[in-house]
């Protein structure tokens, strides 16, 4: 999870844990250390098989975008699913991260109840997805 907003990634963990899933969740505040974790880290999605990624687009050190088209280029994490979780709803922005390549994007309700609503339902998404096998030799 890229979320700046410690509030949004708690809300976001508490009702994905809510809806049963109970994979491993990394919290990164900016982009510049998801990066690094996405495809430095040992244990990381580009050395260590198939993750997603639930991504901001209103970072305080770099796009959502810019990340969206790093790991959506030819590299050993373009087929790792991406769902675009943020308060942008303009449709340009939408199709752009569409464009780019994300799985999903889903526009944060202001709403308190709604976008808890909002993210149970995503984690009930989640826990029947299927990843793909990370990709053999990049």
């Amino acid at each position: 999870m890229i979320e700046d907003d410690e509030g949004h990634a708690r809300l976001i963990e508490k009702n994905i844990r809510r809806a049963g899933v109970t994979n491993p969740i990394r919290h990164f505040t900016d982009g510049t250390s998801a990066l690094k974790f996405l495809y430095d880290a040992p244990d990381g999605p580009a050395h260590n098989g198939p993750a997603l990624v639930l991504l901001d687009l209103n970072l305080p050190d770099m796009s959502g975008t810019d990340i969206l088209t790093r790991m959506k280029s030819d590299g050993p994490l373009k087929r790792t699913p991406v769902v675009v979780l943020t308060t942008t709803d303009d449709k340009v922005e939408i199709q752009r991260c569409y464009d780019l390549g994300a799985n999903v994007y889903i526009t944060k309700p202001v709403n308190y109840e709604a976008f808890s609503q909002a993210i149970r339902q995503l984690g009930l998404f989640l826990s029947v997805i299927q990843l793909p096998d990370p990709e053999v030799g990049g």
